[in-house]
């Protein structure tokens, strides 16, 4: 087994802050990144709001801000293995055990940056218009649907609480939901129905996402009736529901019942030495700035934890 002072998994924008942070208290983290660096955000096609990172000319995008956090973390020490982590043994403390497909790693300490992944609904060209008209993000992508109609998928919170979002700049948000009454909060419902600018179609269920270079419209059933239709469209917004990336976690932390890592406010897990940023912990604001404090935060009080154990 290879031993690591710091191993942190996961390269979203918490494990990228995390690493920075690390590797600038010299303890030359080492990051297990995944396939891709960036986690979600290098899916983003333009970042307008993460703060210092902008520019009038041409929207930056996410695998730019990606590169950059990349290179400011390794310019100060860190390094980057792709590979995943497959499994953990925290059972016994300190030294942990972390085991990718190709590597066995001992490591006196590790912050948990894997994140949450958006479920898809997992029909034709949902994959293909990634960042081009298909978005799981309202809050990230709905600036660049200004005077344009998009289509949002589901009937819980974050649907109605998006729909409404993007209602600010689509001049038409119809709600697709496949049965005949939302899961929304009824404030929620009551905001949503208020709102002259969304409309709703029930009982439908979304067959194919169809487009030439961008999506054009969707193909969707009635799940009662049968009837097949299409409805024209911008964009595509998908919520129905996100899952913490957390499987291979089970029995060795404190999770909730949704399978997020829960942490206090120093950003501890129920393993002392382990710790947890963004959104494999924060099912809330699943926001670039949001999981880039939860880094820089639980690298912080890793190196205050190494310190003390020396």
């Amino acid at each position: 087994m290879e031993k690591e002072r710091v191993i942190i998994v996961g390269s979203g924008p918490a494990g990228l802050t995390a690493a920075l942070y690390a590797a600038r208290a010299q303890l030359n983290p080492l990051v297990i990144a995944g396939m891709m660096v960036g986690g979600q955000v290098a899916l983003t096609h333009e970042i307008e709001n993460y703060p210092g990172f902008f520019s009038t000319e041409k929207s930056p995008t996410g695998p730019e801000l990606v590169a950059v956090m990349q290179e400011q973390a390794t310019h100060f020490g860190a390094r980057f293995e792709y590979d995943e982590v497959i499994e953990v043994d925290f059972t016994q403390g300190a030294p942990f055990k972390v085991k990718t497909y190709g590597k066995e790693y001992l490591a006196d300490s590790v912050i948990l940056t894997v994140g949450a992944s958006p479920t898809h609904m997992n029909v034709p060209g949902e994959d293909e218009f990634i960042g081009r008209g298909v978005s799981y993000c309202g809050t990230c992508d709905g600036f660049f649907f200004r005077d344009k109609d998009v289509v949002v998928i589901g009937g819980g919170d974050s649907a109605m609480e998006e729909g409404i979002f993007l209602t600010r700049f689509a001049s038409q948000v119809q709600v697709i939901h496949r049965r005949d009454e939302l899961r929304a909060g009824a404030v929620l419902q009551k905001r949503a129905f208020a709102n002259e600018k969304m409309s709703f179609v029930w009982n439908t269920v979304v067959d194919e996402i169809i487009g030439n270079g961008s999506v054009s419209e969707v193909a969707v059933t009635n799940v009662k009736t049968g009837e097949k239709s299409t409805i024209k469209t911008d964009g595509v917004f998908v919520f129905i529901g996100h899952y913490p990336n957390s499987k291979f976690l089970e029995g060795q932390v404190a999770m909730d019942e949704h399978g997020y890592v829960i942490t206090d406010e120093l950003m501890r897990t129920s393993v002392p030495g382990v710790y947890a940023a963004g959104e494999i912990q924060d099912p809330i604001y699943r926001q670039v700035a949001t999981s880039v404090g939860q880094g820089s935060a639980a690298a912080m009080q890793l190196e205050k934890w190494l310190s003390e154990q020396e």
